[in-house]
């Protein structure tokens, strides 16, 4: 029988591994059933952040010697995404899933479901256009038949990490005759991760494949998923993928449930969550962006004329308040940019957490 075990780890810098190899020695884990690794790092979520790969390596090393491997190989088991960027209150932190298996029956109803699925390298004139988008709708159908999940309605949450555009990459493009969708590589970062949005809706059925093309990226705000979340860096060239839901054949005492933030001070859609839920909150996951109208309910914001400081990192500062409000912890992840995640203005959120013992 498989159970999913999530642990949350307090890191002190982007290198911190000592939570996570003192979990392993504690025997809290078995470094074996780690399928995924989704952390915050403090960095500046931007082209040039390079606490992401930092933080993927130090993770990729502390493993590889773990499991007696080569760190290379740690990439065919691990979905690792590190998401820079925790402004304001939030606070670095590290989410560890294991799948185990377990001398156990399963659960009488449906329990938290991990899968994970990688797309191939993309070419740099394929990101933001609808190469990604085909790829990713791939990806997350495998990962789910991974996970076990068999309606996308089981679907809570997809998290992906996806590539960027660097001008050496827009070089080695236009050596081949290739033109890319942008030279601006901060844009690029939009464009990725709205075609990997998209690539879940299309295979969760949320938008068709015939209107998620290249025209409709980061320009058609009406067509998004409710439960994609992704994040571009620097550090991969492919998309990785991890889906979360809720299946039937897994142990354990975790669920996991999600809503949709209408704008970034919609702390409603949390407090749904917790109705549903009930039990101990073991982790949040959340997208947060800049609304391009201008406005959040009728009243201006400047994130968007900021010079000084991105919109992204305004969205995570003020979304990541707003939601430890809520749930009483900074330790949240809250990614920025929510290109086709959520309506434009919000962002979907999940929350994973423990079962009330009348449920079991």
């Amino acid at each position: 029988m498989r159970r999913t075990l999530v642990l949350r780890l307090a890191t002190a810098g982007p290198q911190d591994t000592a939570p996570l190899a003192a979990a392993i020695e504690a025997g809290e884990i078995d470094p074996a059933t780690i399928v995924a690794i989704i952390g915050k790092t403090e960095g500046n979520g931007c082209v040039n952040d390079f606490t992401r790969g930092y933080a993927t390596l130090a993770l990729k090393l502390l493993l590889a010697a773990r499991l007696g491997c080569d760190p290379g190989e740690i990439d065919e088991r691990v979905a690792i995404v590190m998401s820079g960027g925790t402004e304001g209150g939030l606070s670095p932190h590290l989410l560890v899933f294991c799948r185990e298996t377990i001398a156990a029956s399963a659960a009488t109803t449906p329990r938290l479901a991990i899968g994970v699925g990688m797309t191939r390298a993309f070419a740099p004139e394929e990101l933001g256009c609808t190469p990604q988008i085909a790829a990713t709708a791939e990806a997350v159908t495998q990962a789910m038949a991974d996970a076990g999940i068999a309606t996308s309605a089981d679907v809570h949450f997809v998290q992906i990490k996806c590539p960027l555009l660097t001008k050496e990459r827009i070089e080695a493009a236009a050596r081949r005759g290739k033109s890319v969708a942008t030279d601006d590589t901060y844009h690029s970062m939009a464009l990725s991760r709205g075609a990997s949005a998209l690539g879940v809706a299309v295979a969760l059925g949320e938008v068709a494949s015939s209107a998620a093309g290249d025209a409709a990226v980061c320009h058609d705000w009406s067509l998004y998923s409710s439960v994609a979340s992704t994040s571009a860096g620097v550090e991969l060239l492919r998309n990785e993928i991890v889906v979360l839901g809720n299946a039937p054949g897994w142990a354990g005492d975790l669920v996991i449930d999600h809503d949709v933030m209408q704008d970034a001070i919609d702390a409603e859609a949390a407090r749904r969550i917790l109705g549903r839920i009930g039990g101990q909150t073991v982790a949040v996951l959340a997208k947060a962006e800049a609304a391009p109208s201008g406005e959040i309910r009728g009243r201006r914001h400047t994130m968007l004329d900021d010079s000084d400081i991105h919109s992204t990192r305004h969205a995570r500062a003020l979304v990541g308040g707003v939601l430890a409000g809520v749930i009483g912890d900074t330790m949240l992840y809250v990614s920025g940019g929510a290109e086709h995640q959520g309506p434009a203005g919000g962002g979907p959120i999940a929350i994973i957490g423990k079962v009330q013992a009348d449920r079991l």
